[in-house]
Protein backbone atom coordinates (compact mmCIF):
# COMPACT_ATOMS: atom_id res chain seq x y z
CA UNK A 1 0.00 0.00 0.00
CA UNK A 2 1.55 3.03 -0.77
CA UNK A 3 1.85 5.95 1.58
CA UNK A 4 2.77 9.40 1.29
CA UNK A 5 3.73 12.33 3.49
CA UNK A 6 5.09 15.25 3.12
CA UNK A 7 8.12 17.17 5.71
CA UNK A 8 8.41 20.98 5.82
CA UNK A 9 11.97 20.94 6.78
CA UNK A 10 13.92 24.55 7.02
CA UNK A 11 16.80 25.06 4.74
CA UNK A 12 19.29 24.02 7.75
CA UNK A 13 17.53 21.27 9.12
CA UNK A 14 17.90 19.37 5.76
CA UNK A 15 21.04 20.07 5.49
CA UNK A 16 21.38 18.42 9.07
CA UNK A 17 19.26 15.81 8.58
CA UNK A 18 21.21 14.92 5.25
CA UNK A 19 24.55 15.08 7.17
CA UNK A 20 23.38 13.06 9.96
CA UNK A 21 22.11 10.19 7.55
CA UNK A 22 25.34 10.39 5.42
CA UNK A 23 23.52 11.80 1.69
CA UNK A 24 23.43 14.34 -0.23
CA UNK A 25 20.08 16.47 -0.04
CA UNK A 26 19.10 15.32 -3.31
CA UNK A 27 19.45 12.10 -2.43
CA UNK A 28 17.55 13.04 1.34
CA UNK A 29 14.14 12.02 -0.18
CA UNK A 30 15.00 8.13 -0.89
CA UNK A 31 17.02 7.84 2.24
CA UNK A 32 13.71 9.59 4.32
CA UNK A 33 11.67 7.17 2.68
CA UNK A 34 13.51 3.86 4.04
CA UNK A 35 13.89 5.50 7.32
CA UNK A 36 9.65 5.99 7.18
CA UNK A 37 9.42 2.15 5.86
CA UNK A 38 11.53 0.94 8.95
CA UNK A 39 9.24 3.31 11.47
CA UNK A 40 6.11 2.26 9.91
CA UNK A 41 6.92 -1.20 10.28
CA UNK A 42 7.47 -0.89 14.21
CA UNK A 43 4.47 0.74 14.25
CA UNK A 44 2.30 -1.74 12.58
CA UNK A 45 3.76 -4.46 14.98
CA UNK A 46 3.22 -2.42 17.58
CA UNK A 47 -0.56 -1.86 16.09
CA UNK A 48 -0.85 -5.72 16.50
CA UNK A 49 0.82 -6.71 19.37
CA UNK A 50 3.61 -8.43 17.81
CA UNK A 51 6.12 -6.73 19.65
CA UNK A 52 5.49 -5.31 23.29
CA UNK A 53 8.20 -3.57 24.72
CA UNK A 54 8.88 -3.38 28.38
CA UNK A 55 12.58 -1.85 28.33
CA UNK A 56 13.49 1.34 26.22
CA UNK A 57 16.42 -0.86 25.11
CA UNK A 58 14.47 -3.75 23.72
CA UNK A 59 12.93 -0.72 21.28
CA UNK A 60 16.21 0.73 20.81
CA UNK A 61 17.49 -2.67 19.63
CA UNK A 62 14.21 -3.78 16.98
CA UNK A 63 14.55 -0.30 15.49
CA UNK A 64 18.48 -0.76 14.47
CA UNK A 65 16.83 -4.55 13.19
CA UNK A 66 14.54 -2.51 10.78
CA UNK A 67 16.98 0.11 10.22
CA UNK A 68 19.23 -2.77 8.97
CA UNK A 69 16.82 -4.60 6.85
CA UNK A 70 15.52 -1.35 5.61
CA UNK A 71 17.92 1.63 5.14
CA UNK A 72 21.20 0.05 5.43
CA UNK A 73 20.83 -2.18 2.42
CA UNK A 74 21.62 -4.85 4.31
CA UNK A 75 24.42 -4.14 5.78
CA UNK A 76 25.33 -3.85 10.07
CA UNK A 77 25.99 -0.03 10.55
CA UNK A 78 29.67 0.64 12.46
CA UNK A 79 29.51 1.99 16.07
CA UNK A 80 29.48 6.01 14.39
CA UNK A 81 26.55 6.00 12.28
CA UNK A 82 24.56 4.41 14.83
CA UNK A 83 25.63 6.86 17.62
CA UNK A 84 24.43 9.64 14.82
CA UNK A 85 21.32 8.41 14.74
CA UNK A 86 20.45 7.39 18.20
CA UNK A 87 22.38 10.12 19.91
CA UNK A 88 24.04 7.39 22.03
CA UNK A 89 28.04 7.02 23.33
CA UNK A 90 30.19 4.96 21.08
CA UNK A 91 30.27 2.45 23.93
CA UNK A 92 26.52 2.64 23.67
CA UNK A 93 26.11 2.26 20.19
CA UNK A 94 28.53 -0.86 20.34
CA UNK A 95 26.67 -2.53 22.81
CA UNK A 96 23.50 -2.25 20.70
CA UNK A 97 24.70 -3.60 17.61
CA UNK A 98 25.81 -6.44 19.61
CA UNK A 99 22.48 -7.20 21.22
CA UNK A 100 21.01 -7.00 17.84
CA UNK A 101 23.27 -8.93 16.26
CA UNK A 102 23.01 -12.18 19.33
CA UNK A 103 19.78 -11.24 19.33
CA UNK A 104 18.23 -11.42 15.56
CA UNK A 105 21.26 -13.72 14.71
CA UNK A 106 19.01 -16.22 12.35
CA UNK A 107 17.15 -13.28 10.84
CA UNK A 108 20.14 -10.90 10.20
CA UNK A 109 22.46 -14.07 9.16
CA UNK A 110 22.23 -12.93 5.50
CA UNK A 111 23.05 -9.22 6.06
CA UNK A 112 25.76 -10.52 8.64
CA UNK A 113 27.21 -12.13 5.83
CA UNK A 114 27.56 -9.26 3.60
CA UNK A 115 28.33 -7.04 5.87
CA UNK A 116 31.93 -9.40 5.82
CA UNK A 117 32.12 -10.39 2.73
CA UNK A 118 31.62 -6.52 1.89
CA UNK A 119 34.64 -5.89 4.86
CA UNK A 120 36.72 -8.79 2.99
CA UNK A 121 36.66 -7.41 -0.51
CA UNK A 122 38.07 -3.82 0.92
CA UNK A 123 40.53 -6.28 2.17
CA UNK A 124 44.24 -5.11 0.51
CA UNK A 125 47.75 -5.95 0.44
CA UNK A 126 50.94 -4.48 -0.90
CA UNK A 127 52.74 -7.87 -1.73
CA UNK A 128 52.27 -11.63 -1.79
CA UNK A 129 54.68 -11.33 1.33
CA UNK A 130 52.64 -9.27 3.48
CA UNK A 131 48.84 -9.39 5.57
CA UNK A 132 45.60 -7.88 4.05
CA UNK A 133 44.64 -4.81 5.36
CA UNK A 134 40.93 -3.31 5.64
CA UNK A 135 39.94 -0.62 7.51
CA UNK A 136 36.63 -1.67 9.26
CA UNK A 137 35.02 1.05 11.87
CA UNK A 138 32.98 -1.64 13.58
CA UNK A 139 34.65 -3.73 16.48
CA UNK A 140 31.50 -6.39 16.22
CA UNK A 141 32.39 -6.68 12.71
CA UNK A 142 36.06 -7.61 13.66
CA UNK A 143 34.35 -9.74 16.61
CA UNK A 144 32.39 -11.56 14.03
CA UNK A 145 34.85 -12.43 11.43
CA UNK A 146 37.19 -13.50 14.14
CA UNK A 147 34.35 -16.10 15.17
CA UNK A 148 34.19 -17.12 11.65
CA UNK A 149 37.76 -18.19 11.69
CA UNK A 150 37.36 -19.83 14.89
CA UNK A 151 34.19 -21.64 13.45
CA UNK A 152 36.38 -23.06 10.20
CA UNK A 153 39.26 -23.97 11.91
CA UNK A 154 40.44 -22.52 15.61
CA UNK A 155 43.92 -22.47 14.80
CA UNK A 156 43.98 -20.11 12.02
CA UNK A 157 45.09 -16.47 13.18
CA UNK A 158 42.95 -13.81 14.34
CA UNK A 159 42.46 -9.94 12.49
CA UNK A 160 44.31 -7.83 14.66
CA UNK A 161 44.55 -4.43 14.70
CA UNK A 162 47.42 -2.44 12.54
CA UNK A 163 49.71 -1.05 15.49
CA UNK A 164 49.33 2.58 15.35
CA UNK A 165 46.26 2.65 13.32
CA UNK A 166 42.80 3.94 14.50
CA UNK A 167 40.48 0.99 13.16
CA UNK A 168 42.76 -0.85 10.29
CA UNK A 169 43.51 -4.34 10.40
CA UNK A 170 45.29 -6.97 10.02
CA UNK A 171 44.43 -10.56 8.42
CA UNK A 172 46.87 -13.16 7.73
CA UNK A 173 46.66 -14.08 4.26
CA UNK A 174 46.03 -18.18 5.82
CA UNK A 175 42.75 -16.23 7.83
CA UNK A 176 41.93 -14.25 4.42
CA UNK A 177 41.91 -16.95 2.14
CA UNK A 178 39.83 -19.39 4.59
CA UNK A 179 37.37 -16.35 5.15
CA UNK A 180 37.10 -16.03 0.97
CA UNK A 181 36.38 -19.56 0.75
CA UNK A 182 33.58 -19.51 3.24
CA UNK A 183 31.53 -16.80 2.16
CA UNK A 184 32.15 -18.26 -1.73
CA UNK A 185 34.44 -14.50 -2.83
CA UNK A 186 36.85 -14.19 -4.86
CA UNK A 187 40.44 -13.71 -3.04
CA UNK A 188 41.39 -10.19 -3.92
CA UNK A 189 45.95 -11.01 -4.91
Amino acid sequence: MPVTITLNFTPAEETEVAAILGCSIADLNNQLNTCAKASLSEYLTMFRGQKVFKRGSDMLEYRLLLLIENTFNGEIPDERTVSSLFQTTLTESRSIIKSVISKFQYQLRPHIDNTLKATLQRATRQNNTQDYTVVINSQNVVNELNKTLADIDGSLSEIIKKKGSVSTFEIPPSSYNQLCNKFHIQANP
